[in-house]
C-alpha cells in the first residue's frame, strides 16, 4: 500500500499544475506505479493524504487572478484618436466625465472653440446658451499637483463666482509651456497619454472669427478599460 512519502514523491515527480495531473496522481495511487498499490482510506494516514490531495485539487482548479484595469477616456475625431488618463484626485469631475461619456452625451457635439497655442474646447458651445444646456454644474476641485500643463484635460465654465464647472464641456491645453495663469481658476482632471499629434492637428485647424473650425471636428467619446501595462506602453508614468 502506498504511504505518505510515496504520494509526495509522485506529486513532485509529476509537478502538479492542473486537474489533469492531479487525476494522474489519484490514478497512480489507486493502481500503483507498478500495479501493486490500491486505494484504501481505512487508515488515518491514507485519509490524511487523500484530504491533502483534494486540497491541492481545488487549489489547481482555482480561477486565475485577473489583472487590474483602469478607465481611460478615448476621444475619436476626424483628425485621429486621443487617449486620456482621468485623475483620482478629482473624483467629482472623473465620475461626471465617465457618466457623460458612457451615456454618449458628446457624440453629437464637436470641438467648437479652437485656439492654437491655447486650448481646444469641446462639448456644449462656449456661450451663455451653451452653458445653459449643461445638465449640471460641478464643484471645483483645484489641486496644487494638477496644473495646466501641455495636454492637460480641464473642465470649462462660464464666469460664475463659485467657479463651478459645466458638466457638458471640457478643453485640452495646447501650449508646450502650459498656461499657469489658469491654475486655481479651472479644474484640471486628466492628461493625454496618447495622441499629442492629434491635439496639434485640431489646434492648427483653420477657424472663423469665433474660433470655430471651418470644417467641423466631431467627437466620439468612449471609455476603455486598459491594464497598467497597456497604459505604460503609451508613456504615462504617473500614479495609477
Amino acid at each position: 500500500m502506498a504511504d505518505f512519502g510515496e504520494i509526495v514523491r509522485i506529486y513532485f515527480l509529476l509537478k502538479i499544475e492542473s486537474m489533469k495531473n492531479m487525476v494522474k496522481v489519484l490514478e497512480y495511487w489507486r493502481l500503483g506505479v507498478h500495479g501493486r498499490f490500491y486505494l484504501n482510506t481505512n487508515t488515518p494516514t491514507q485519509q490524511y493524504v487523500l484530504f491533502l490531495l483534494f486540497i491541492c485539487l481545488f487549489s489547481a482548479c482555482k480561477a486565475p487572478e485577473t489583472e487590474a484595469s483602469f478607465p481611460i477616456a478615448q476621444i475619436k475625431t476626424p483628425k485621429g484618436e486621443m487617449l486620456l488618463w482621468l485623475y483620482d484626485e478629482t473624483p467629482i469631475h472623473k465620475a461626471s466625465f465617465l457618466k457623460m461619456a458612457r451615456g454618449g452625451y458628446w457624440d453629437t457635439l464637436s470641438f467648437n472653440r479652437v485656439i492654437e497655442d491655447f486650448v481646444i474646447q469641446g462639448g456644449c458651445p462656449d456661450t451663455p446658451e451653451g452653458f445653459a444646456d449643461s445638465p449640471y454644474l460641478l464643484e471645483p476641485e483645484f489641486r496644487d499637483s494638477l496644473k495646466h500643463v501641455y495636454g492637460a484635460l480641464g473642465a470649462g465654465r462660464d464666469g460664475n463666482a463659485e467657479k463651478l464647472s459645466a458638466g457638458c464641456q471640457f478643453y485640452i491645453v495646447d501650449r508646450e509651456e502650459g498656461i499657469p495663469r489658469l491654475d486655481g481658476d479651472y479644474t484640471i482632471f486628466g492628461q493625454i497619454i496618447k495622441g499629442m499629434e492629434v491635439l496639434e492637428a485640431i489646434a492648427t485647424s483653420p477657424t472663423d472669427s469665433l474660433d470655430q473650425p471651418l470644417d467641423e471636428v466631431g467627437l466620439e467619446v468612449n471609455i476603455l478599460m486598459l491594464t497598467e501595462a497597456e497604459i505604460r506602453k503609451h508613456g504615462y508614468q504617473g500614479k495609477l
